[in-house]
């Protein structure tokens, strides 16, 4: 059980966290990348702006990885979080999970993705050309 969880400024890079993801025991690697789109609700987004208290959304992202490994058969796990300025199809999140099948890598990275959006304190702002909101995604 490997895991690497990061929060950075810098742009994220999809090749590293795949090569380090990547195991001979493994049968699959589920990646999910997130990008920043260009609209939401119809409205045109131009950037969004992340912010994170990093001491926690670092150490809440450790327990839901943990929660990952106690309820599937997983390997290795990577979550990297980008905060800042975003533009149009830069990549704020990665998460790449190696499991010996796919079924278990599909299901944990699902359920880290999910609930990191719902418990991890990092937020989003989107703004648009008329202006901006931060966005709720948590309870």
């Amino acid at each position: 059980m490997e895991t690497q969880i990061e929060i950075l400024t810098t742009p994220l890079n999809i090749q590293s966290a795949i090569e380090w993801a990547m195991s001979p025991k493994a049968g699959g690697i589920d990646v999910f990348i997130g990008t920043v789109r260009n609209a939401t609700k119809g409205r045109p987004v131009m950037r969004l702006e992340f912010e994170a208290y990093v001491p926690m959304a670092i150490a809440e992202t450790q327990k839901i990885v943990n929660q990952a490994f106690e309820k599937w058969p997983l390997q290795k796990v990577l979550v990297h979080h980008r905060v800042g300025v975003l533009e149009v199809g830069e990549v704020p999140v990665i998460i790449a999970v190696t499991a010996a099948h796919r079924d278990a890598a599909f299901e944990g990275c699902r359920y880290i993705i999910d609930t990191l959006k719902q418990t991890v304190p990092i937020w989003k702002k989107e703004i648009f050309e008329d202006g901006e909101v931060w966005v709720a995604a948590h309870p």
